[in-house]
């Protein structure tokens, strides 16, 4: 059973664009109170750019599809929320947690509400190690079996993006760059591989959303990869990427925590540069997403 936020149920019942928000970035990828205000400036650009943006997050064993304000505060703000992927949702919702979603459950969500572009920071992929771990995204199985659009500045440099890649291909999910032959790494502009496919406007990404419905193509998402305008300082990503890698190891810290420990420690590092790049991609993919929703119409 999900919760409708007001101005989602209106849109629904309008036909007009809605872009899906994962919540995850709220309550465990932003430092407070940067989260709150970085939210509610997501939502606002979505709705500048043409679309109703909604929200996505489990409130008291409850999915909600869009938040109204005080939901979104208490996203925010409580420090009790968990994160849910998608194997997590039923157990937290039997359990009657509240929760951010991921990109697996926020996509997953999205789809099932009817709801076909999602907007979001970078994805989860293939982990450093995971030769040894096994330790991969759920992120990359809900993308090879959701169909939706999801807008993201490529994968978190703090992956191993050659084998994220291979995975992206193996499963067969369709990857374009805009504006850029290169394959985008989050806090990079460039992450070091190239991209077989460029679209340089929104018209050329609603053709191809088109051409995947008529050639019955469009079981899986459609990811557009949108790189940072303004990148981090290279030397200053590597060096706090080694020292955050080495710093996870000695506390034993593995599995899905291992990517907010990283986040939270390039945000206590970089004397803020890693939280004025996150906030940038987020808001430029919002737009982006809410631009693509409008013209699909």
């Amino acid at each position: 059973m999900s919760t409708f936020a007001t101005a989602v149920k209106r849109a629904i019942s309008d036909k007009s664009p809605i872009v899906a928000l994962e919540s995850t970035i709220i309550s465990h990828g932003l430092p407070r109170p940067a989260n709150l205000e970085v939210a509610l400036e997501v939502e606002a650009i979505v709705r500048a750019n043409g679309a109703t943006p909604a929200t996505i997050a489990m409130i008291d064993g409850e999915v909600h599809i869009g938040l109204e304000p005080n939901e979104l505060d208490r996203i925010a703000n409580d420090t009790n929320v968990a994160k849910a992927s998608t194997r997590d949702l039923a157990i937290f919702a039997a359990k009657g947690f509240s929760a951010a979603t991921t990109v697996a459950a926020t996509a997953q969500i999205a789809h099932a509400a009817g709801i076909s572009y999602f907007a979001t920071g970078g994805l989860g992929g293939v982990h450093s190690g995971a030769r040894e771990s096994w330790d991969e995204s759920a992120d990359l199985f809900a993308l090879a079996t959701t169909p939706i659009t999801v807008i993201c500045a490529g994968v978190k440099s703090i992956l191993d993006v050659a084998a994220t890649l291979e995975r992206l291909e193996t499963f067969g999910i369709p990857l374009i760059g805009y504006k850029t032959d290169r394959f985008p790494g989050f806090y990079l502009i460039d992450s070091g591989f190239p991209l077989e496919h460029r679209v340089d406007s929104v018209s050329e990404i609603v053709q191809i959303l088109s051409k995947r419905r008529q050639l019955k193509t469009d079981n899986c998402a459609l990811i557009v990869a949108n790189p940072v305008e303004t990148e981090m300082a290279r030397t200053t990503h590597d060096q706090l990427l080694k020292a955050g890698l080495e710093s996870a190891a000695a506390k034993n810290i593995t599995g899905k925590v291992v990517t907010p420990f990283l986040l939270d420690f390039f945000h206590n590092a970089s004397n803020g540069e890693s939280l004025r790049v996150n906030i940038e991609i987020i808001k430029s993919n919002a737009k982006l997403a809410a631009q693509i929703a409008a013209a699909a119409q």
